[in-house]
This record gives C-alpha cells, sequence and structure tokens, in this order.
C-alpha cells in the first residue's frame, strides 16, 4: 500500500482520432493519411486543454482499399465516415473499460468524462476528448481507518493511504456516514473543528487516457477493427 503525496500533481489532456483512408483529417487531435496509406496519429499541444502525444497508430494493410475507395467515387467519404465512426466506438468501448481499472474510477465516471466528436462526411475525423482536473476521493471505492481513508485508486497506483483523511463521524468502531460532507473525503486543516478541506486523489482523467494500458487499449483497437470496417462497408456500397 502507498502513501499519498499531495506535492505531487500531473497534469490533464486530451487524446483520440481514428485514421481514415486517403483523405486529411483533424481538429483537436489529426490523423493525416500518406500516399502510403500508412495513418498517423497526431496529438498537438494547444492552449487551455493539454494535449499529450500517444505516438501513432500505424494501421497496416490500408493499401488494399486504394482502387476500392476509387471505384466508389463520391461515394467513398460516406464508407469512410462509417467505418471511423464504427472503428471510433469500439475503441471507445475499450478506453472506458481500460481507463476504469487504471484508475480505479466506475466506469460510468469515466464515460461522463470522456467526450465524444463524430466523424462526418466534412470531417472524417473521431475524437476522444476529455478535460478536468484533480478528481475528489469521494469518486473512487475507500474505507476508513484509524489512520486515514485508504482508497483504491486502480491497477497504476493500487490502494492509497490519506493520513488523518475521514468521511465518518463518531468513535470507532461504530462510525457513521456523515451527510453533510456529501460523500467527500476531508482532511483537518487545524484543531479547529470545522477548519476542514476536501481530499484530491492525484488522479486526472485525461491525462491518464493518453498513457499506458489505456492508450495501448485504443491503438490496439484501432489497428485490429479499422480495416475490417473498412472492407465491410466499401463491400456494402459496391454490392459484393
Amino acid at each position: 500500500m502507498q502513501w499519498f503525496d499531495r506535492s505531487k500533481r500531473t497534469r490533464g489532456g486530451s487524446v483520440a482520432g481514428a485514421p481514415a483512408a486517403d483523405l486529411a483529417c483533424g481538429v483537436k487531435a489529426r490523423c493525416v493519411m500518406r500516399h502510403d496509406y500508412a495513418p498517423r496519429l497526431r496529438v498537438p499541444i494547444s492552449e487551455g486543454v493539454k494535449m499529450f502525444s500517444v505516438g501513432e497508430v500505424d494501421v497496416k494493410g490500408l493499401q488494399r482499399f486504394e482502387n476500392m475507395l476509387g471505384a466508389l467515387g463520391a461515394e467513398a467519404p460516406k464508407a469512410v465516415n462509417r467505418a471511423i465512426n464504427r472503428t471510433g466506438d469500439m475503441a471507445r468501448t475499450q478506453v472506458v473499460r481500460t481507463l476504469a481499472k487504471q484508475t480505479g474510477l466506475p466506469q460510468k465516471t469515466i464515460r461522463k468524462s470522456v467526450k465524444v466528436k463524430r466523424s462526418s462526411w466534412d470531417d472524417l475525423t473521431y475524437t476522444l476528448k476529455s478535460a478536468g482536473g484533480d478528481v475528489a476521493l469521494k469518486y473512487f471505492q475507500k474505507r476508513e481507518t484509524k489512520k486515514g481513508v485508504v482508497a483504491n485508486l486502480g491497477s497504476a497506483r493500487g490502494r492509497v493511504l490519506f493520513p488523518r483523511t475521514f468521511f465518518r463521524g463518531g468513535a470507532f468502531p461504530r462510525r457513521v456516514d456523515l451527510s453533510a460532507f456529501g460523500g467527500h473525503v476531508m482532511d483537518r486543516m487545524s484543531e479547529r473543528r470545522f477548519h476542514l478541506k476536501k481530499v484530491k486523489s492525484g488522479v486526472f482523467i485525461p491525462e491518464e487516457m493518453v498513457e499506458g494500458a489505456t492508450a495501448d487499449a485504443f491503438e490496439r483497437s484501432v489497428q485490429q477493427n479499422l480495416p475490417r470496417r473498412l472492407d465491410h462497408e466499401i463491400s456494402r456500397l459496391l454490392g459484393l
């Protein structure tokens, strides 16, 4: 079990974009198709919401779609758009599941934090974006001990003890939840009874989303599913 060091803080960020075929696309995250049809995923740094590069999603085997996309003509963006959105939705599912395990947060909390901008004919970009600060400890699985609150901060950190903190009142072992705190974990700032502050976890969802197992899950999902989805959508429009 770890001890929480409040002096260590991390940054927030945003990620994603499922690459498409033969078209440059991008808003927050940009995927650019080179002439050899090897897509590159690039996440630039912008003001306000910080964005961190998660490297490149190298999707192999897209060259074989060049002639079929050409045969579709004006209908090609329709096939690409559908393939991107389906691939993006599948990648989002993997991101939410993996990020929940990585951080220790419930999936419903992750889903609220990770926003989706879907691809369209005019902008063939699927973007997953997350912004936000240090997550309050109330949202994690936790238990109170005499030394403080122990919270499960996921596979990346494990169980962490926050010394002197509490979310219940009364004498041990018959302490009860305090509705006035709204589920928040509190820390005493001084000897004064109500000189309290809400405790943060040190977990930033945006940064967690673009590193470790979650970044790997996103890239792996895109690599596996984009070729299949392109093949399916193109074949459907060609009547194959």
